[in-house]
């Protein structure tokens, strides 16, 4: 699952991280990419959000911060019912003018196999994202020799189909509601009211069928974010499925 949960703040102007986690965990995925987390600022309470959520899903998880504020941190994490490795984090080419971008890294061990996992937050004009996707795709992250298949890269790309991002992304991976069976049109995300945009992705390595697709339109799915969470499951070709999962006994920040 990828979901950019808007720091829990919903378009009702509430914040409530247990809303968040609850329609996550209506949807039983084995690994979630969500952008756009309070940890510790004034804003929203001072909740560590990914610790609050992690512990509610029972679920291992890894932080980022993109931005470091005074009182807190604002940033991505990945959280899985699998052991996580992190393997790297670091900011993306941001001007001063906008917030800092970043990405965070880490290898998931399911079953015996280490999946690379990417989550990212790309910024709000076309020229930033794409020298921030082509950071992405160079030796230090995708292009790296410690980024072998499978891998997924998820995230809020503020980009829709047709654009530079998403071609630069499908040069290395595939867009994963593309390889949806049948005549199954992809699902958009944004705004979540009524959305029209398809800006959240998941892109996949080879040796990675994607079986279905799900974007949540409850009323609660609706409220809780500006965004609505699209949930991919896939299967490794030689693998069982991945989501939906089982429950942890714990959950552990790395």
């Amino acid at each position: 699952m990828t979901y950019n949960i808007h720091s829990c703040i919903g378009n009702d102007g509430k914040n409530l991280p247990m809303r968040i986690a609850k329609i996550i965990a209506g949807m039983h995925p084995d690994i979630v990419a969500l952008q756009e987390l309070d940890v510790g600022l004034a804003r929203t309470g001072c909740v560590d959000q990914a610790e609050l959520i992690a512990c509610e899903l029972n679920m291992y998880f890894h932080f980022h911060p993109s931005l470091c504020i005074e009182d807190g941190r604002y940033g991505n994490a990945i959280f899985s019912r699998y052991p996580i490795r992190p393997v790297k984090t670091g900011g993306l080419p941001s001007r001063r003018k906008e917030p800092r971008r970043g990405a965070l890294w880490v290898e998931i061990d399911f079953r015996g196999h280490s999946i690379q996992v990417i989550n990212t937050h790309l910024g709000l004009t076309p020229v930033r994202r794409r020298t921030q996707s082509q950071t992405l795709v160079g030796p230090e992250w995708l292009g790296s020799e410690k980024c072998r298949p499978p891998v997924i890269l998820c995230g809020d790309m503020n980009a829709t189909p047709g654009s530079y991002v998403h071609y630069n992304f499908s040069q290395k991976l595939t867009d994963a509601q593309l390889l949806l069976p049948g005549k199954n049109r992809p699902r958009r995300t944004w705004p979540s009211i009524s959305p029209f945009l398809r800006v959240d992705h998941v892109f996949v390595s080879k040796g990675i069928t994607i079986k279905s697709c799900r974007v949540p339109r409850s009323m609660d799915a609706k409220m809780a974010s500006d965004h609505l969470p699209l949930l991919v499951e896939a299967q490794l070709h030689d693998n069982p499925t991945l989501s939906p999962g089982g429950k942890k006994d714990l959950y552990q920040e790395q």
